[in-house]
C-alpha cells in the first residue's frame, strides 16, 4: 500500500508544495514540521502500527524499566534505540548513506510530544495507546481515501477487497479470481463500503487473536461459521457491530464453495497478516521477537539463593 515509498522533500524549498491529505489536527504535523517526520522516527511509527495492543501492554512493563509504573524520557529513547536496531527494515537502509536514509536519533518532537517540552513527563499505557490508536486511524483513513470514495463517500466492494487481501502474499491468478468473484456477486447491487463501515472492520482486526480463539470455539464443537456467526463474534469480543453489508463481502472472499460458511483458517490467516501489513514474514520488525525473547529469558531465570 506504499508504506514503504517517499519523496524527497528539502523544507528550505518553500516553492515546493506537499501534497498531504491530512487533517488540520493530524498527529504527523504533531510529530514534524509540515506534516514530516524523520526517517528514524518513521521506523518507530511502522513498528507501533503493526504491533498488537496486547503486545505494547507487554511492552510498556518492558519500558518501565525503573519499576515505577510509568516511562520516562530516558527509558523511552534506550527502548526506542533497541526497537530500532531490532528493525529488519531499518536495517535495510541503515548502512546506505548515499540515500539519506540513516538512523540519526529519537526526533525531539516525538519526545515532545510524549514527555513534555521540559521533557520532565511521564508517559503512562494510557496515552501510548491512544496515540497508536490515533496513528492507526490516521492510516486507514489515508488508505481508504487513496482508493477515491464516490460521491457519497464510499468505495466500491473491490476496492474494499483489495485493501483486506494487500498483504495476503496469493499469487496474482488467485487474487484476480476473488476480486471478479466479488465484482461478480456486487454487480446489480453494490452498496459499496463507507469509511465508518472500514475503519469499524480494522477494529475488529486489532482484536483478531481473540476472535480467532472463538471462532475455533466453534468449529472444534461442530457449529458452522456462517455470516450470524461471524456477527456474533465480532460483537461478543471485539465489540463492534459489523454491518451486514460487510459481513456479504467477506463471505463473498473467503467462502470457497459458496456453501454460507467462511473458510475459517485462511481467513484468520490473511486477516493477521493485513493487521501486521506484511512486517511478521518475511519483514518481521522483530519487536515481538524481542519480547518472546524476554519471556523467554523471564522463565529460564531463577532468583538467586539468600
Amino acid at each position: 500500500l506504499g508504506l514503504d515509498q517517499y519523496k524527497r522533500y528539502d523544507p528550505k524549498n518553500v516553492h515546493m508544495k506537499l501534497e498531504l491529505a491530512l487533517d488540520e489536527d493530524s498527529i504527523f504535523y504533531k510529530l514534524g514540521s509540515s506534516g514530516l517526520i524523520t526517517f528514524s522516527d518513521y521506523i518507530f511509527l511502522l513498528t507501533v502500527l503493526s504491533t498488537s495492543r496486547r503486545h505494547f501492554e507487554i511492552a510498556f512493563r518492558m519500558f518501565d524499566l525503573n519499576g515505577d509504573g510509568d516511562v520516562d524520557c530516558e527509558e523511552f529513547e534506550k527502548v526506542a534505540t533497541l526497537i530500532r536496531q531490532q528493525t529488519s527494515i531499518g536495517s535495510r537502509h541503515r548502512d546506505h548513506a548515499n540515500t539519506g536514509n540513516t538512523f540519526k536519533g529519537v526526533n525531539s518532537a516525538l519526545t515532545t510530544y510524549f514527555f513534555g517540552t521540559e521533557l520532565d513527563e511521564k508517559l503512562t499505557i494510557e496515552k501510548f495507546l491512544e496515540f497508536q490508536n490515533q496513528l492507526q486511524t490516521e492510516i486507514l483513513s489515508l488508505e481508504f481515501m487513496r482508493k477515491n470514495p464516490g460521491p457519497g463517500g464510499n468505495i466500491t466492494e473491490a476496492d474494499f477487497t483489495e485493501l483486506l487481501l494487500a498483504y495476503a502474499g496469493y499469487p496474482p491468478k488467485k487474487k484476480s479470481k476473488m476480486l471478479k468473484q466479488v465484482k461478480k456477486v456486487f454487480k446489480d447491487n453494490s452498496q459499496g463500503v463507507s469509511k465508518e463501515d472500514y475503519l469499524k472492520f480494522f477494529h475488529f482486526l486489532n482484536n483478531i487473536n481473540d476472535v480467532d480463539t472463538a471462532l475455533t470455539f466453534y468449529h472444534i464443537a461442530g457449529a458452522s461459521i456462517d455470516r450470524a456467526t461471524l456477527k456474533h463474534v465480532a460483537k461478543t469480543v471485539a465489540h463492534v457491530d459489523l454491518s451486514d453489508h460487510v459481513i456479504s463481502v467477506v463471505f463473498t472472499i473467503f467462502d470457497e464453495n459458496m456453501d454460507g460458511q467462511l473458510s475459517n483458517r485462511e481467513f484468520i490467516a490473511v486477516m493477521k497478516n493485513r493487521l501486521l501489513r506484511g512486517l511478521e514474514k518475511p519483514k518481521d520488525t522483530g519487536f515481538v521477537k524481542l519480547i518472546q525473547s524476554v519471556i523467554k529469558c523471564a522463565k529460564e531465570s531463577r532468583p538467586f539463593d539468600v
